[in-house]
């Protein structure tokens, strides 16, 4: 019971303080932001996102086709396996390249202070 009093309690107190602090209409103010920002940060967060995915599905398949191999002729299990870690690292290579690329173009969106002048904050 005093559980969920105090669960009850809790909500109450969260559901207040988000109208009590809340600002007039007049407090808002439009900002309109250019439209490369948000393709920039999109770009990038899509970028690292398909990149890291297209080198999981590589490396799983490289793995795959290595092991499969390797059951199929035991006797090239070493020269197999020395393929597999030389491709693996150039699939992982690639995945390196598409971070740092993500961190180029972070390095093009403005600071936190541009983007407060942009607000109008400072």
């Amino acid at each position: 019971m005093i559980k969920r009093l105090s669960w009850v309690l809790g909500a109450m107190i969260i559901l207040v303080a988000a109208t009590a602090f809340a600002e007039g209409a007049e407090a808002i103010k439009t900002v309109s932001y250019p439209p490369w920002l948000a393709a920039i940060a999109l770009a990038s967060g899509f970028g690292i996102a398909l990149a890291a995915f297209g080198g999981a599905l590589g490396q799983g398949r490289a793995a795959a086709a290595a092991l499969d191999g390797v059951a199929r002729n035991p006797g090239a299990g070493g020269r197999i396996q020395t393929l597999l870690i030389l491709s693996l690292a150039l699939i992982e290579a690639l995945v390196i390249y598409a971070l740092v690329i993500t961190f180029l173009l972070q390095l093009k969106l403005p600071g936190v202070e541009v983007i407060g002048k942009m607000m109008g904050l400072e």
